[in-house]
């Protein structure tokens, strides 16, 4: 065999290896210490303007009722300062492309500045495993999925963009509940048909209530997705099965058509391909402001920055307002909204080459307590800005675990945008069941579908 020959199966067979972790014991001993357990900086910024983490918010302020909305924390804050159209180049360097987009287009887009506070917590039990999980943990080969955890957050000091990623989708979010919440894409004139939704998750990865011999191995979660109103989509159901190592085993999808009365594999519910009754305004890897496989991008840690992103913004979950409070021409009702300056990790993501998606290039700003995406700026082929997303939050405290309050995408070029996950209108917030993986089953989709 010649040289070349055993170059390229040398090359073919690394590709098949998981890569291997780097943390220290140095490292690891780091997590609770001068860093969190989830890996950000425990301490305050030298400025005074970001606090110390002291372990965040976990009991629900007063008022508070068992699975009912979750009354704002901070009742007494008001706004420091706005940051709008005419002080825009002021705060240049603390503001994402997309934010800066989103303020230079619309003369009424603004930033509602407050006290900066460090709510994000979640279990005990998250904490214990990420520190086991980080010691073990690997990519999955050619970095599409995590080996070696069944829970925990894998990579709580990332070497580079694609372990940040990982981060971001196997954080904790609970472990056995359901909720329902509503969507709306609204029109460059302020126009939407809301768009009702029963959710079920049942998380195996990092779930809690089951000791890691009782989770079902390589399985992040079983989700089901029913829509219930308006009636020309109601009786939707999607059911998918997620998997942590997406090299080996790749999600599968079934949906359920009313009516056709038939369950159908789903494979295009990944990727671009359109989110369910988005309006083409999300793709499906934008919901969760991203979610799935990774091998379609290269991922790049920019590094950490200090940046304004939004943050405990209950006043959009607050159910004295309605949808027609939040939802306006161009933007959702920012005098709701609540952003505080907080440390996040860029994560700049490009296209790979023979490889094909509708945003050639995404930027994420991901929050150092919690892992969560807050921001992205999404680019098309052209290399320019097209759409941006917010992902405006809160903490269920009762859980506790940081959740989103809105989730929104943002067109910039047709002056649309799609609201997900709006409540305000809606009684249950969160409620723990009971379930097991029988129930999420294309042969129990079809009964589901059918009673």
């Amino acid at each position: 065999m010649s040289k070349k020959s055993w170059a390229v199966l040398a090359i073919a067979a690394a590709a098949t290896l998981p890569v291997r972790a780097e943390l220290s014991a140095a490292d690891l001993a780091k997590l609770g210490t001068t860093l969190t357990p989830m890996g950000a900086e425990k301490a305050a910024n030298a400025a005074g303007t970001i606090p110390a983490w002291d372990g965040g918010i976990t009991k629900p302020a007063p008022g508070y009722q068992t699975g009912g909305h979750y009354p704002d924390p901070f009742p007494n804050d008001k706004p420091q300062f706005t940051i709008d159209q005419g002080n825009v180049d002021k705060y240049r360097d603390q503001l994402s492309a997309g934010t800066i987009a989103m303020i230079k287009k619309y003369p009424d887009y603004k930033l509602p500045v407050y006290q900066t506070r460090r709510t994000a917590s979640f279990p005990a039990c998250h904490y214990e495993e990420t520190k086991q999980c980080a010691a073990k943990a690997q990519l999955a080969p050619g970095g599409n999925g995590v080996v070696g955890c069944s829970g925990g957050v894998p990579f709580p000091e990332p070497k580079n963009g694609n372990e940040a990623i990982w981060n971001t989708e196997l954080r904790y979010a609970g472990d056995t509940y359901a909720l329902s919440w509503d969507q709306a894409a609204v029109t460059r004139s302020g126009d939407y048909t809301t768009v009702k939704f029963d959710y079920e998750y049942d998380f195996s990865y990092g779930n809690c209530s089951k000791p890691a011999s009782q989770r079902e191995p390589n399985k992040k979660l079983n989700y089901l997705q029913t829509v219930t109103a308006p009636a020309r989509l109601a009786g939707y159901i999607l059911l998918v099965h997620e998997t942590v190592d997406q090299a080996k085993e790749p999600r599968s999808a079934w949906t359920y058509n009313p009516g056709q009365r038939r369950v159908r594999l789903a494979p295009n519910v990944a990727y671009d391909n359109p989110g369910t009754a988005a309006d083409g305004l999300r793709t499906n890897d934008d919901f969760g402001m991203y979610n799935g496989a990774t091998d379609r991008y290269d991922w790049k840690l920019v590094g950490k920055k200090e940046i304004y992103v939004p943050y405990n913004s209950y006043k959009l979950t607050d159910p004295k307002y309605k949808y027609s409070d939040v939802l306006k021409p161009g933007h959702i009702n920012e005098d709701l909204s609540r952003w505080e300056l907080h440390r996040v990790w860029v994560v700049d993501s490009t296209l790979k080459q023979g490889t094909s998606h509708i945003y050639a290039r995404r930027t994420f700003y991901i929050d150092e307590d919690s892992w969560a995406i807050l921001l992205i700026d999404k680019y098309d082929a052209r290399g320019e800005l097209w759409r941006t997303a917010e992902l405006h939050n809160i903490n269920w405290a009762n859980v506790p675990m940081f959740y989103a309050a809105v989730e929104v995408h943002n067109d910039l070029q047709s002056g649309r945008y799609i609201a997900m996950g709006l409540t305000n209108e809606v009684k249950r917030i969160y409620e723990p069941i009971k379930r097991s993986p029988g129930d999420y089953t294309p042969a129990n989709l079809r009964g589901s579908g059918t009673r």
